[in-house]
C-alpha cells in the first residue's frame, strides 16, 4: 500500500497589520489585557476589495506548488477547509479550482473550523492510501475579521481572530518513505454553542433580515472560559493518542505545531509535555488565530525558518468550534 506525504507548504497573510493599540480605539481594552490573556501583540486583517478567501488561498497554493516542485495540472483533488467562504453557495474549493485552472478535478469543502486543516489532511491521507488520487491540494483559509463584534461586548473574541491562508500539497510515496503516520479525529457537538456563529442559518423563516442584523446573531460568539478548559484537556489527549498509536513517546517529537488558538493554551501544553521552546512552533503573537489557516501557515513558516528538516517527527494538534479536535503525526 502507498502512503501520503506533505510535499510542499505555502502561506499568505494580508498586508494590513492591526496592533493592540489600534484595537483600543475600537473597544475598551488595553495592550496589557490582550497580551496577558492571549499572547497576541498584532494580527492581520483583510483589505476589502483586495483580499478574498480565494485570492489568499491562490497565493498560498502557488507557493506550496513551487516548493513541492509540482504543477497545478498535476493536482487530482482539492480539499478546502474554511468556515468563512467567499460565497454562501458554492464552496471555496471550486472557486480556487477555477482560479488555478485545474480543469474538472473534484473539490471538497469541509467546515470543521479550527480542526479543519487536520481533518482535510486525514481525508487526503485516506484517498491516497486507497489509490484513488496521487496528489491532493489541502487548504485552510479564513477571513474572520469581517464577522467580529468589535464593540466592548465582543472584545474577548475580536482581539483573537484574524485572516490568512495556508496550503499543503499531499502526494503519494512508497510505504518505506517518510510521510503521514496516523491521524486522529474527534467531535463533541453538545458544546456547539460555546463557540459559534448562529446566522445566517437556513432554519430561520428568513435567512437575513433587519431584525437579525440588529440582534448581532451573525457575529462570532465565544465562551472563552469553557473553550479554554476543554482545549487544554483535549489537546493533551489527542497528542498522546497519536504517540501511543505509533509506539512513541513525547521525547520523539521534533516539532509540535499546535493550532494557534491562544498562546496561553500552547504554553500550557508545552509545559505538560515538558517540551523545550525549540520543539514548539507559535506565531499567534503576530498573526492571531486564523482558524483553519493556523496550522498550514505555521507549517509553512516553520519550514522556511529552518525549523523543519527532512526526517523530523512533526505533531499537529487542533481544538475548536464544534467542539472538534484532531491530531496528526508525520515524518517530514
Amino acid at each position: 500500500m502507498k502512503k501520503s506525504r506533505i510535499l510542499g507548504v505555502g502561506h499568505y497573510v494580508p498586508e494590513r497589520i492591526v496592533t493592540n493599540q489600534e484595537l483600543t480605539e475600537m473597544m475598551n481594552t488595553t495592550n496589557e489585557w490582550i497580551v496577558e490573556r492571549t499572547g497576541i501583540q498584532e494580527r492581520r486583517w483583510f483589505t476589502p476589495g483586495i483580499d478574498t478567501v480565494t485570492s489568499m488561498s491562490k497565493k498560498a497554493t502557488e507557493m506550496a506548488l513551487e516548493r513541492a516542485g509540482v504543477s497545478a495540472k498535476e493536482i487530482d483533488f482539492i480539499i478546502f477547509a474554511t468556515i468563512t467562504p467567499d460565497y454562501f453557495i458554492p464552496g471555496n474549493g471550486v472557486l480556487l479550482q477555477r482560479e488555478l485552472g485545474m480543469g474538472t478535478i473534484g473539490a471538497l469543502d469541509i467546515r470543521n473550523a479550527c480542526s479543519g486543516f487536520i481533518y482535510g489532511l486525514s481525508i487526503a491521507d485516506q484517498f491516497i492510501k486507497t489509490g484513488m488520487y496521487k496528489k491532493i491540494l489541502v487548504v485552510g483559509a479564513e477571513i474572520q475579521s469581517s464577522a467580529l463584534d468589535k464593540s466592548d461586548e465582543g472584545r474577548s473574541s475580536s482581539v483573537i481572530f484574524a485572516d490568512g491562508a495556508g496550503a499543503a500539497i499531499v502526494g503519494e510515496v512508497d510505504s518505506d518513505q517518510p510521510g503521514i503516520l496516523t491521524t486522529h479525529l474527534h467531535a463533541q457537538g453538545e458544546y456547539a454553542e460555546e463557540l459559534y456563529c448562529k446566522d445566517p442559518g437556513s432554519s430561520r423563516e428568513v435567512r437575513l433580515s433587519p431584525e437579525l442584523i440588529e440582534s448581532g446573531s451573525f457575529q462570532l460568539k465565544m465562551n472563552g472560559n469553557t473553550v479554554f478548559k476543554h482545549a487544554v484537556v483535549r489537546f493533551m489527549e489527542v497528542i498522546n493518542e497519536a504517540l501511543v498509536a505509533n509506539n512513541l513517546n513525547k521525547d520523539a517529537i521534533d516539532l509540535l505545531v499546535p493550532h494557534q488558538a491562544n498562546l496561553r493554551i500552547s504554553q500550557y501544553i508545552q509545559q505538560k509535555l515538558g517540551l523545550p521552546d525549540e520543539k514548539v512552533f507559535n506565531n499567534i503573537m503576530y498573526l492571531g488565530n486564523t482558524t483553519a489557516g493556523t496550522i498550514p501557515i505555521a507549517l509553512s513558516q516553520a519550514w522556511e525558518q529552518g525549523r523543519i528538516e527532512e526526517g523530523d517527527l512533526i505533531c499537529l494538534a487542533a481544538f475548536g468550534s464544534g467542539f472538534t479536535w484532531a491530531s496528526a503525526l508525520l515524518r517530514w
